[in-house]
C-alpha cells in the first residue's frame, strides 16, 4: 500500500480478508450480506488511512478524507434522509461529489504534483477504484449492489499492493505498482469465475444434459427443488422473467418468487425446469482479493508464462 505504511497495510488487509471473509459466508448461504458490514469497513479504512497520512501534513489528509469519505458514502442510504423535496435530486448531489472530489485531486496534482508533498498514489489508487465499480456497476457488469461496494471497500483498505506474498518478481512489481490493488481483485475474480460455465458444463455432461452454449450456463432440476436453490429460471416454458428479476430486493424476495413459479409450473404438470445458477460472486471475490494478495494479478502471472 504505497504512502500509507507498514502499519497501515497490517492492520487493513486484517480487515479486508476478515470482512470479506465474512461477506463471502453470508453469501454463500443467503445471497445477501448486510450493509452493515461495508458502513464498518468503510469507517475503519478511511480512519486508519487518516492517521497513516497524518503525518505528512495538511494536502494529503484532506485528499484521502475526500477521496476515503466518497467511497464510504455509497455504503450508506443517506439519499433516503434527504426527504421527499430533495431526494429526487440525490443523483445530481452524488454527482456534484464525484466532480468536486475529482477537481480537487487534479488541482493539487497540477499545483503540487503527484507523491511527496503533492497527491498520495493510495489516493488516486481509491479514486480509481470508486470510478471503476461505479462505472462497471451502472454498466451492469457488476449486478448486485453489494459487488461494487465490496470493490470499493476493497480499494479504500488496500488502494496498492505492490509486493505479493509468493509472487514478488521483478516482471511484476512495476505493473502492480501503478494497477490498484481492486483492479487486481476483479481480473483475478472473472478469470476464477471461468470455472462456473466449466462445472456445469462438466455436471450436464455427467447427466447426459449437455447441449451446446446452453450447456455452459444452466441445468435442469426438479420443480420441487425451485422454492430452496439459488437459480433463475430459464425455461421457455415459463417465459422470461428477467424484468422481474431485476426489480428483486432481498433474498426472500426472490424466495418467495421462486415459491410462486415453482405452484405455477407445478400446476401446469411441469417436473423440472431449466435454470441458471445465481453465483455467489463475492465469494469469487474473496477467493480473488486472497490471491492478490499472494500472487498479484493473476491475468498477468498467466501472460507471462506463455
Amino acid at each position: 500500500m504505497v504512502g500509507l505504511g507498514e502499519g497501515a497495510l497490517a492492520v487493513e488487509v486484517g480487515l479486508l480478508l476478515a470482512g470479506f471473509g465474512y461477506a463471502a459466508y453470508e453469501d454463500l448461504r443467503t445471497r445477501e450480506v448486510t450493509d452493515a458490514l461495508w458502513q464498518v469497513l468503510g469507517v475503519a479504512g478511511l480512519l486508519v488511512g487518516a492517521v497513516a497520512l497524518f503525518p505528512g501534513g495538511a494536502i494529503p489528509l484532506l485528499l484521502w478524507l475526500a477521496v476515503g469519505g466518497l467511497a464510504a458514502e455509497h455504503m450508506f442510504a443517506w439519499d433516503q434522509r434527504l426527504g421527499p423535496r430533495l431526494e429526487p435530486y440525490a443523483d445530481l448531489l452524488e454527482l456534484g461529489g464525484y466532480g468536486a472530489v475529482a477537481a480537487l485531486v487534479f488541482g493539487v496534482a497540477v499545483r503540487f504534483g503527484v507523491g511527496d508533498g503533492g497527491v498520495p498514489i493510495a489516493v488516486i489508487a481509491v479514486f480509481a477504484s470508486v470510478l471503476i465499480a461505479r462505472g462497471l456497476f451502472e454498466a451492469g457488469v457488476l449486478y448486485g449492489g453489494a459487488d461494487a461496494k465490496a470493490l470499493m471497500i476493497a480499494g479504500l483498505l488496500v488502494p496498492l499492493f505492490p509486493s505479493p506474498w509468493l509472487l514478488a518478481s521483478p516482471a511484476l512489481v512495476p505493473l502492480t505498482s501503478v494497477l490498484p490493488f481492486s483492479v487486481d481483485l476483479l481480473m483475478n475474480a472473472a478469470l476464477l469465475s471461468l470455472a462456473v460455465p466449466v462445472g456445469v458444463a462438466v455436471r450436464n455432461a455427467a447427466r447426459g444434459e449437455f447441449e451446446l452454449w446452453r450447456g455452459f450456463t444452466g441445468f435442469s432440476i426438479p420443480v420441487a427443488e425451485l422454492p430452496r436453490r439459488f437459480v433463475w429460471v430459464r425455461d421457455p416454458s415459463f417465459g422470461d422473467a428477467r424484468r422481474e428479476e431485476g426489480e428483486v430486493e432481498t433474498s426472500e424476495d426472490d424466495r418467495l418468487r421462486r415459491v410462486e413459479i415453482a405452484r405455477e409450473l407445478a400446476d401446469r404438470g411441469i417436473r423440472r425446469v431449466w435454470v441458471t445458477p445465481q453465483i455467489p460472486f463475492l465469494v469469487v471475490m474473496a477467493v480473488g482479493a486472497v490471491a492478490a494478495l499472494l500472487a498479484g494479478n493473476l491475468v498477468v502471472d498467466l501472460i507471462r508464462l506463455v
